[in-house]
């Protein structure tokens, strides 16, 4: 059986899966030739990231498909119910990229605090010539340490975060629809560690109460985040999204932005990928990185053994 790696996939993923008797193709299709290539080449296995959308469309004129695996979390680029009506299985890696989003969350949490995003566009322009005037504008950075850190949304990343966040020694609070409470271990040298126990709140009041928010939630039906929202926060907030693209009003944040009422946002997802807005790109108050969240060398290996076990374990039980 062939399997189409169309967003790539990790050396470990191609070995596990050739082992398992699976060719692997990671050649690079357009969006718009996936059909014709799946057909041409009778590929049983579509696996994608983020890139690639397998809509409707694919489903319906590519019999031999068997599988659809997503490389992460979300699946908002497949149509999964849809191709679970038509037998397909549809697969992801839920628990593969927690650690890797929730330390480029804190990435762009340290970042905004001392003004790294904006340091480095202005050091090697002024840097030399105007040494002084950028350390006295840069001089007023704040520490996390002892800071309230609200998470949106509690499942693994949301976790993942708290953990990291308690490790910092911040204060967590956090809200979720569908988690009443998740106890957090944090572990340190030697074996050993603690448990914390965090019960969620309203959203409401991690918005009253944070001086950090970051945001861990599947795309869905309008904002999570937007005006109302950002007027409900501390002043001098922090935001972070490394979510998904489209659950936080990104014209409400430049406004927030611009009036003072937000300090700084991370953004790793955006409403218009993979062509995000200027106003966004180009705001000096914004940390940017391009939907990297899970793309670390240890995730992704991670994620193609994941996805090799999963898919081998499906087709053979097919056989049978």
């Amino acid at each position: 059986m062939k399997v189409l790696a169309n967003d790539g996939i990790s050396k470990s993923g191609i070995q596990a899966l050739e082992k398992g008797g699976f060719e692997v193709i990671t050649t690079k299709v357009a969006q718009e030739q996936v059909i014709n290539f799946i057909n041409a080449n009778d590929v049983s296995v579509l696996l994608v990231r983020s890139a690639t959308k397998v809509r409707q469309d694919i489903i319906d004129s590519c019999p031999s498909l068997k599988v659809i695996g997503r490389g992460g979390v979300g699946m908002d680029n497949i149509d999964v119910e849809y191709a679970r009506e038509k037998g397909i299985h549809v697969i992801n890696t839920p628990a593969s990229s927690s650690e890797s989003v929730a330390e480029l969350v804190f990435a762009h949490l340290f970042t905004g605090v001392r003004f790294l995003h904006d340091a480095n566009r202005n050091m090697p322009l002024e840097g030399d010539s105007n040494f002084e005037a950028l350390k006295k504008a840069y001089a007023n950075g704040i520490e996390l340490r002892g800071k309230t850190l609200g998470i949106i949304g509690f499942g693994r990343i949301g976790k993942e975060v708290a953990r990291i966040g308690l490790g910092l020694g911040m204060k967590i609070i956090a809200s979720d629809k569908f988690v009443g409470k998740a106890e957090i271990k944090v572990d340190f040298y030697n074996g050993q560690f603690i448990n914390v126990e965090i019960e969620t709140e309203p959203i409401d009041d991690i918005l009253k109460h944070a001086d950090f928010i970051t945001l861990h939630v599947p795309a869905q039906n309008g904002y999570v985040i937007g005006k109302e929202q950002f007027d409900s926060m501390k002043n001098n907030v922090g935001i972070v999204n490394c979510a998904r693209g489209g659950v936080m009003d990104e014209v409400a944040l430049v406004e927030a932005l611009d009036n003072g009422k937000v300090l700084f946002a991370g953004l790793d997802v955006y409403e218009n990928e993979p062509k995000p807005e200027i106003p966004i790109l180009m705001h000096p108050k914004i940390s940017l990185t391009p939907h990297i969240g899970a793309a670390t060398l240890e995730a992704q290996d991670r994620i193609g053994t994941e996805l090799a076990e999963q898919i081998i374990s499906l087709l053979k039980l097919e056989k049978q």
